[in-house]
């Protein structure tokens, strides 16, 4: 299985908190059945959806303060950017997937 962590193509985009996302993500989404889609959910609207992060985090036992970081910065993004983040995650995504097809 490819870890999720999430590539580093699109430096530009990534704010020091959302490298922190980027970084815990891994155990952010451990144990979801599908975790880009917990990912995504976060992203989706042009705000970040922090009570689904604070759910996330509880369950894997994280720290709330680089999640808020990462929304915060996220929120100050462009919707350019965001959709790019989005972009991404879903190109991260599809690797994951075939990557797991073939094994």
């Amino acid at each position: 299985m490819v870890p999720l962590g999430l590539s580093s193509m699109a430096a530009s985009t990534w704010t020091p908190g959302l490298v922190s996302l980027k970084d815990q993500a891994p155990r952010l989404v451990a144990h979801a059945p599908e975790p880009h889609a917990e990912l995504l959910a976060l992203v989706w609207g042009p705000r970040f959806d922090r009570d689904h992060a604070q759910a996330l985090a509880a369950s894997a036992g994280l720290a709330l303060q680089p999640l808020e970081q990462a929304a915060r910065e996220f929120d100050a993004l462009s919707r350019a950017a965001q959709q790019r983040l989005r972009a991404l995650i879903l190109r991260h995504y599809r690797r994951w997937e075939n990557a797991a097809t073939l094994h």
